[in-house]
């Protein structure tokens, strides 16, 4: 597996590349990125042109940072729909119901989920969330597909999940990391 020397946004052009080549070599039709404001969505779609994948971009559900606001950018997620590429916004299942009882009771049993898939770096636990958040939108079906995730901003990680819903998480696989920072 090749790695990045340190994660970061300097790995993103990069990572989507091998996201493309990963698709095309394991004849994947479903290729999910994560973006939180739009930049990833960008080069991603930019890099899509004549590929024989289905691009979908999740982004973190609204109120992430203040309650009611949206992060991503609303122009480029309508120039994005337009060109046919599906856009999520939705409950991030690593997040929602665990922050409050955390928030709350000091610990949730989710935070033990994601922090055990953070021993191998933040982007593998959001390529997991990534794709239960897209099969639960409809917008990937329950298969394999290639996530495109990151630490912090940009994307550094690329894996190879069988995707699921979030209620049947632990029929979620982990196929293939395919590339990951060393250092995180």
């Amino acid at each position: 597996m090749p790695v990045f020397a340190k994660a970061g946004p300097a790995n993103t052009e990069e990572s989507l590349k091998i996201a493309f080549e990963t698709a095309e070599r394991h004849k994947i039709s479903h290729l999910i990125v994560a973006s939180t404001y739009g930049d990833t969505a960008r080069l991603a779609h930019r890099m899509l042109a004549n590929r024989d994948v289905q691009l979908v971009i999740v982004t973190h559900n609204t109120g992430f940072k203040v309650p009611g606001e949206q992060q991503f950018d609303p122009a480029l997620r309508a120039e994005l729909e337009q060109a046919g590429v599906r856009v999520v916004t939705s409950t991030m299942p690593f997040r929602t119901i665990s922050r409050a009882v955390r928030d709350r009771f000091g610990y949730s049993d989710t935070d033990l989920v994601a922090n055990t898939l953070r021993i191998f770096c933040e982007g593998v636990k959001v390529c997991v969330e990534i794709a239960c958040m897209a099969c639960d939108a409809g917008a990937a079906p329950p298969v394999d597909v290639v996530a495109v995730a990151g630490t912090g901003r940009g994307a550094d990680t690329v894996a190879v999940v069988k995707a699921q819903p979030s209620h049947r998480f632990f029929d979620v696989r982990v196929r293939e990391i395919v590339v990951k920072p060393w250092e995180f």
